[in-house]
């Protein structure tokens, strides 16, 4: 689904164009690329992150092609040749396309999408590609972080008006449902993806009415079947609940109705928590909800429940939505192999920045999952004519400490990736947002606790098979300049 009906196509770097033109004027037009998409590092140091923006990049490679003042201001930049400009003004995507399923945990130097076709198509979409995944993988990411630390109590994201932007708002929010938030202040993201639709009232809304009371008054007796109130805007023990629990009494309860809750925006809510809990339960509404909000993040959250603070459910905004913690996924997007007239070269790109060196050629990634416990192993990249057989026993190793070895048994082998498009044409169906939420809830649960830590979580494994951990260490030894 799109928030509308633009055309994201000129959404690219110039240079993409302009590799694209020479490729297309040049020796490498018939030449077949595979291109992936991986991340380096997991956001917030954590243990995994949370694949997202799947169904955006269907979208859009769905829906490419250059209008008319596109050709005119590309014509106009006096870069490109005739040739090109009316290949341009005729292009028709005809890429293969494989990504991990969102809602998938995801790891550190694994392919998480793979692109294979022209050169010049698989470089003109690496923009709109990486936008699109970096973005929504960030905001799912920090969102599993923030529902992990409030322990089974519910998350609403509340975030649009700190997004950087209607777009990140928007599909911010859908991330945000997939990390595992329960609806969400946008009504349009809940209205299109059919989720909950949250939220009260301002302070603005108590303070344009004379008094507190009033200001609760008129919005029980418009709401008395969703009646939550905004309690800090003057004092939440003094004045706040005092009134809300009048106002219970003399609108709500004549009319056999309950309250849904109270909320709390600002001060230290632990303590103000404990207190307001004690006042409602004594005014005989012990089952009146209390919501808390005010920039919080998964370390307070994680802070408040261990001091024992009384909260029911928690409205999130600007740490999730902008993951101020963590602004940049960092996902990159590099030449894996070409392919020309069925033969394959891979290819690699070699750093003194170890983390910078590419893991080369054609390749499916697969997790492996304990037969009894469920729980995944490891990740393991193969090539791609590599088959793990899960009926014979098979042997994982570091790719760094290769002599760190181990034999798994008993497991059950599955490919991470799906295909997406073939020759263009989509071949996957999006799965709605309530089912990629529930698959990523499976998903996450399939991982061990000590992977999930905050602090200092486990190294989940990715390892590379022995063909592939000879051929990468091949080429990098080719491509190493010996000194004297």
């Amino acid at each position: 689904m799109k928030i509308d009906n633009r055309n994201l196509t000129m959404i690219m770097d110039l240079y993409e164009l302009t590799m694209a033109n020479g490729i297309f004027e040049g020796e490498f037009r018939d030449t077949v690329t595979y291109f992936d998409m991986f991340f380096r590092r997991v956001p917030d140091n954590g243990g995994f992150a949370i694949m997202a923006g799947v169904e955006q990049l269907i979208d859009y490679l769905n829906d490419l092609h250059f209008d008319d003042d596109d050709i005119a201001y590309l014509e106009g930049l006096n870069l490109f040749s005739k040739e090109f400009i009316d290949y341009l003004r005729n292009f028709k995507f005809s890429c293969d396309v494989w990504a991990v399923p969102e809602g998938t945990p995801i790891f550190p130097m694994e392919p998480i999408v793979t692109v294979k076709g022209p050169a010049m198509q698989c470089m003109m979409v690496e923009t709109m590609l990486l936008l699109t995944i970096n973005h929504q993988s960030l905001i799912a990411t920090k969102t599993n972080r923030i529902v992990r630390a409030a322990a089974g109590r519910p998350v609403m994201e509340f975030g649009a008006r700190r997004a950087q932007g209607a777009d990140a708002a928007y599909y911010g929010a859908r991330a945000a449902i997939i990390g595992g938030c329960v609806g969400t202040s946008d009504i349009k993201t809940a209205k299109d993806y059919g989720v909950i639709a949250s939220g009260t009232m301002a302070h603005s809304w108590v303070q344009l009415f004379p008094d507190e009371y009033s200001a609760f008054k008129a919005y029980a007796e418009l709401y008395p079947d969703s009646c939550l109130l905004l309690v800090d805007t003057y004092n939440v023990i003094h004045s706040g609940i005092p009134n809300a629990v009048k106002v219970f009494d003399e609108v709500l309860k004549p009319l056999g109705k309950r309250p849904l809750g109270i909320r709390i925006d600002s001060g230290d809510i632990t303590y103000i928590s404990k207190k307001a809990r004690k006042m409602l339960d004594d005014a005989g509404y012990p089952d009146c909800k209390i919501c808390v909000s005010n920039s919080l993040d998964e370390y307070l959250i994680k802070d408040m429940i261990s001091q024992g603070a009384e909260v029911d459910s928690y409205g999130v905004g600007e740490r999730l939505i902008t993951a101020s913690s963590e602004a940049v996924f960092g996902g990159v997007y590099k030449l894996a192999a070409t392919e020309k007239d069925g033969v394959i070269t891979p290819k690699i790109k070699v750093s003194e920045n170890t983390s910078k060196i590419t893991i080369p050629g054609v390749k499916i990634p697969w997790r492996l999952y304990d037969r009894e416990t469920g729980k995944a192993i490891a990740d393991v990249i193969t090539l791609n004519h590599e088959r793990i057989d899960d009926s014979e026993p098979y042997e994982i190793f570091d790719p760094v400490y290769t002599w760190k070895r181990k034999t798994v048994t008993n497991f059950i082998a599955r490919k991470l990736q799906t295909k997406l498009f073939e020759s263009g044409k989509q071949v996957y169906t999006s799965p709605a947002l309530k089912e990629i939420v529930a698959y990523r809830k499976e998903a996450v649960d399939s991982l061990w606790d000590e992977v999930k830590r905050f602090e200092k979580p486990h190294n989940y494994y990715v390892d590379l098979s022995e063909d592939l951990w000879t051929l990468r260490n091949d080429l990098i030894n080719e491509h190493t300049f010996k000194g004297e």
